[in-house]
């Protein structure tokens, strides 16, 4: 960033009485590790970059050092990684005035993206999609659960035994919404400050639960804003007593948390997805774009459900699809097509859960998609009614985080769509996680073989 320019957004930050930065990114759990810094070393990051232990890409979830990545560990002593900030992201925190957020990329020696960052995956993508003369739009809309509930109360708990914001199953309920009308606005207008623009927010089905859509953008932003909305949402939570949980899946009598992706691509401002009625309202840009996520869709399974309880949401009648399929408007397939036929047509994919890493989830979906359009990939016919298991020809979704991770090491196309550094560190990560599952004891297994075996 040139002197003139930085000196000109120091002084921008200044003049709003901003007196420190909260810099850092995002690892491939998508947690945003940062840091505090003075205005004064914000410059200095701002003009040459600032190092970042890359320990973050060493670690897991819950900061425990893997003992099978090559990026980094106690082979490479842990250096720091040069992270590169993009002012573009600078937001003021609404919950801290005078401090300005700030997101940064991560970059290897030869100043090219580091093969674990998040954001430099995307990129890539977004750059090989500029390259076929596409401009994606993209966002994401989040189902969540709140509870009256601090993050001491949780450990004190265990977990167990959480209360609920509210009781009971009340899926669109005027009511519930207006009883937390306090929580709704700051919802909304904390977001709105976060450079987070919401388009709905509701009740979902479960006690407690919310699903908040936040309004398209361009891919990079789209990304970010979905990233951020997580780190937002937890803050706005804390500061009215609550806590709240991004988990697929938190308990197994209630509806899982969806993370759905909307995606649309655009050329010369218009939308090149939609179609004639004579095609259902769709373009044959939209068939190969469907027909290239579908046939990437099991090997791309565990860069959207990343996590062991991903998969604990793919059960039968709880709205997580069970099968690669896609239709008109059918929420049980894994590719729902939207408003086909208008300038707003569009693909949700609703495979993606909660839990997801939004800049991963989106980079491996919309590089299937642009898969499908280079090679004229066909979907094959629509579903209509269940598109769950025993339909004939419906290509089973993996149904653990060990066979898609499987799926995903094998995988050619994706190492091709995401680079082979990227998805080598990121299948590491995910055997990992595997790994410290199968030797945990569960509290079920206690209840069921403590006395009776």
């Amino acid at each position: 960033m040139g002197g003139g320019s930085c000196d000109e957004l120091l002084g921008e930050l200044e003049g709003r009485g901003v007196r420190r930065a909260k810099i850092g990114g995002f690892d491939v759990d998508g947690v945003l590790r940062g840091k505090y810094v003075s205005l004064e070393k914000l410059r200095s990051a701002l003009s040459s970059g600032f190092g970042f232990c890359d320990v973050i890409f060493g670690w897991d979830i819950g900061d425990v050092l893997y003992d099978n990545t090559r990026v980094t560990g106690w082979h490479t002593g842990y250096p720091d990684a040069h992270a590169v900030l993009d002012p573009s992201t600078r937001r003021i925190m609404p919950w801290e005035p005078d401090t300005v957020a700030m997101l940064a990329d991560f970059r290897d020696e030869g100043g090219g993206p580091h093969p674990a960052c998040p954001r430099g995956a995307l990129k890539r993508v977004i750059t090989h999609a500029e390259s076929l003369g596409y401009h994606p739009k993209l966002a994401c809309e989040y189902e969540f659960f709140l509870f009256k509930e601090s993050p001491a109360s949780l450990h004190e708990k265990r977990f167990q035994k959480l209360e609920p914001l509210s009781p009971g199953m009340f899926g669109y309920s005027w009511v519930r919404e207006g009883q937390n009308k306090d929580l709704m606005t700051a919802i909304f207008e904390g977001m709105r400050a976060f450079d987070i623009e919401l388009e709905g927010l509701h009740t979902e089905t479960g006690p407690g639960v919310y699903e908040a859509a936040i309004r398209y953008d361009d891919a990079l932003r789209a990304a970010d804003k979905a990233a951020l909305f997580k780190v937002a949402m937890k803050q706005i939570a804390h500061e009215h007593g609550l806590s709240v949980t991004f988990m697929a899946k938190w308990n197994a009598s209630l509806p899982g948390s969806s993370g759905h992706l909307h995606q649309s691509l655009w050329k010369d401002g218009e939308n090149v997805f939609s179609g004639p009625a004579s095609e259902g309202g769709i373009s044959k840009h939209l068939r190969h774009y469907i027909g290239g996520q579908l046939a990437c869709m099991r090997e791309l399974t565990a860069l959207v459900s990343p996590t062991i309880n991903a998969y604990k949401r793919y059960v039968p009648g709880v709205w997580a699809p069970l099968t690669a399929t896609w239709g008109f408007e059918n929420r049980t397939t894994a590719l729902r097509v939207v408003g086909a036929g208008t300038k707003a047509a569009r693909v949700e994919v609703r495979q993606a859960a909660a839990d997801i890493n939004p800049h991963i989830a989106m980079a491996a979906t919309l590089g299937a998609g642009l898969y499908g359009m280079e090679n004229t990939i066909e979907p094959g016919a629509p579903i209509t009614g269940d598109a769950g298991e025993g339909g004939e020809g419906r290509e089973r979704l993996p149904r653990t985080l060990a066979e898609a991770t499987a799926l995903l090491a094998e995988s050619g196309r994706m190492r091709k769509i995401l680079g082979e550094a990227f998805v080598d560190h990121y299948v590491r990560t995910r055997q990992w996680e595997v790994r410290q599952y199968e030797r945990a004891v569960t509290d079920w297994e206690l209840a069921r073989y403590f006395e009776a075996i």
